[in-house]
């Protein structure tokens, strides 16, 4: 293949429609704009939203809320999901991932309180809620903040 006997794939070049190029076309005179009105003209048309003079719904709604960029999202993992791990293991969001305990690790992992553990573990994430560090206390396994 030489550089001269290079084309594009057929049917993927198109010429485009050239309007207001007479009656032959099928585009003359008016090129598809009809007669008169706001459309036909230069500059024509309204701005997306616009609804005729009516208040537009973007002012209709209230403003609500405030959001704050600087915002942390945990995943959330309850402490009887730990039950699934080996007493004396160490638990830390690559293992929770790995597990499939977690999916999407968000901004960091949170511990919370809910149910009872029954094994001993070395836990390792970003937050604890204070009942669970207490609960994994009481079953004698440790909690580090990462």
């Amino acid at each position: 293949m030489k550089l001269h006997e290079l084309s594009p794939a057929p049917g993927s070049k198109q010429e485009p429609k050239r309007k207001g190029r007479g009656i032959g076309s099928g585009n003359g005179k008016t090129a598809g704009k009809g007669h008169k009105g706001q459309n036909a003209r230069s500059g024509g048309g309204v701005r997306p939203g616009f609804e005729g003079g009516q208040n537009p719904l973007y002012r209709r709604l209230p403003k609500r809320g405030f959001n704050n960029p600087f915002r942390k999202e945990y995943a959330v993992v309850n402490i009887e999901e730990l039950n699934s791990f080996a007493a004396g293991s160490e638990v830390s969001p690559e293992v929770l991932m790995e597990k499939g305990i977690v999916k999407n690790p968000l901004d960091g992992i949170k511990i919370l309180g809910n149910g009872e553990i029954k094994v001993q573990l070395t836990v390792k994430a970003n937050k604890f809620s204070q009942s669970a560090v207490e609960k994994i206390q009481a079953a004698g396994g440790k909690t580090e903040v990462i």
